[in-house]
């Protein structure tokens, strides 16, 4: 089993934890049974998308700074940045993201996303459940609703040759050595958790603390398997290249006849870590310069222009949790604009870079691109030049995959800070989603108990954000 020795590390609530995160505990290569009746559901129905690139900002991104600008509020609110128009006449956003603003005509974006789950928990984002109290769901759990991918898994959406779920860099809490609620398959079993990958990033220059954001560089890859007898990330050899040490792990348990006894998980993780599609998915050097340079060489260029390939391959939901360390984030109690000022343009190269490839490879109409957060941040700046959690209002920006080009969902008050009309709750955003892949938004699973619970948590697809 493959260990993650953590260190030490003060979150957000102001306590420190230090956790041994086991692979196999909540992971891909083991697994509960889902009750027979879903396998057999007829929930599935006709999809504008065939898969999902969901980007999120970990720590919750500040609105009033990127995509719902107030250049007409006081100063402690509008903060730093000047807007600029985009494609779209009358919207504009941050002057920092001029490349977006030239894709705006495609896009729809949701000023309105509102709920009550103050954690940095990805609960919200990718279950749609808002609920929770932070304390209780700080970790995930096997009581915890199932993500989005994991529903899918659990349905049979996609091809069997891809993994169907992945998550990228790694699993969120990663930096801080817990895992976080959220990706995980909860009740419907760890079968239906996601492939994570894992990183080794690279830096220019040491961070002077958790708000100087310095960026990360390189690329995720697949896990090793030597968590099957008892590999430790730490004792990975540096003189191989991940994917080199991924190659010599699947000879090795090949040899070793392991492969023959494992349980029909983990034989299935195996196949599908063993495919020529997966690894040819992770293999980024098979891109163009040009290619690679559009994205950038940061872990989130790379992640997403991975996520593109995977996709291209047939995965169905493809997850970039932007979390790293040495300040890399989006929880802004410090220095919002400083930190804004370095990773904004990293956002807007990768945004363009993606959306434009996916254009050219005729894939954007059946792949839907999903930009948020799980909060958005205080319309106030506070007086260490940050702004603070705020789930009643954030954002979603959305491409591709049967959404509505060219518009605007919801609109806020003066300060950026309440829903002035059509609120979008986090159970609506994951029914759009679901709606858009295909997927009953009205399905219910059963939880540990038996009991059936909607996937959307009494959410309803966004219709005006629907083509």
């Amino acid at each position: 089993m493959l260990r993650l020795l953590g260190r030490s590390v003060a979150v957000c609530d102001g306590q420190t934890r230090r956790e041994v995160l086991r692979v196999g505990g909540l992971s891909l290569f083991s697994g509960l049974t889902l009750p027979r009746y879903l396998a057999a559901s007829d929930a599935r129905r006709t999809a504008s998308a065939k898969s999902v690139i969901l980007i999120n900002l970990f720590g919750g991104p500040p609105h009033q700074d990127m995509f719902d600008m107030k250049p007409n509020a006081p100063e402690n609110v509008r903060g730093e940045f000047k807007p600029i128009a985009t494609s779209v006449p009358g919207t504009q956003i941050c002057e920092l993201l001029p490349q977006t603003a030239l894709l705006m005509d495609r896009a729809t974006l949701i000023r309105t996303y509102s709920h009550k789950y103050n954690s940095h928990n990805p609960y919200n984002v990718l279950t749609g459940f808002d609920g929770g109290k932070d304390a209780e769901n700080y970790f995930a759990k096997r009581t915890d609703h199932p993500s989005m991918g994991s529903i899918c898994q659990s349905l049979n959406v996609g091809p069997d040759d891809v993994p169907r779920y992945v998550l990228m860099p790694a699993f969120p809490g990663y930096t801080q050595a817990l895992r976080r609620s959220g990706p995980y398959g909860g009740y419907l079993g760890s079968q239906y958790d996601p492939l994570f990958t894992v990183c080794e990033p690279r830096y220019e220059r040491e961070s002077k603390g958790d708000y100087d954001s310095v960026t990360p560089l390189g690329a995720p890859v697949p896990p090793s398997l030597g968590e099957l007898p008892g590999l430790t990330a730490d004792r990975l050899e540096h003189r191989f290249t991940l994917l080199e040490q991924l190659d010599r792990d699947l000879a090795n348990q090949e040899r070793s006849g392991a492969v023959a006894r494992m349980d029909h998980f983990k034989r299935r993780a195996f196949s599908l870590l063993a495919s020529s599609k997966t690894r040819h998915a992770f293999d980024v050097s098979r891109e163009s310069e040009a290619t690679r340079a559009d994205y950038g060489p940061s872990l989130w260029g790379s992640s997403v222009l991975i996520a593109r390939r995977l996709v291209e391959a047939g995965s169905t939901f493809v997850t970039v949790n932007w979390e790293a360390k040495r300040g890399n984030h989006w929880d802004l109690h410090e220095n919002n604009f400083g930190m804004l000022r370095a990773q904004l343009p990293v956002l807007d190269q990768l945004t363009q870079a993606l959306i434009r490839d996916l254009e050219q490879r005729g894939l954007l109409d059946q792949t839907l691109v999903v930009i948020m957060g799980e909060m958005g941040r205080t319309p106030r700046v506070n007086g260490k030049a940050g702004r603070d959690h705020w789930p009643q209002c954030g954002f979603a920006l959305l491409f591709g995959g049967g959404v509505k080009r060219g518009v605007v969902v919801g609109r806020t008050d003066s300060l950026a800070a309440l829903p002035a009309d059509r609120p979008v709750s986090a159970g609506d955003m994951v029914a759009t989603i679901y709606q858009l892949l295909g997927v009953d938004p009205t399905l219910t699973v059963p939880d540990i108990d038996g009991r059936p619970v909607h996937i959307c948590h009494g959410g309803s697809p966004v219709k005006e954000a629907i083509a």
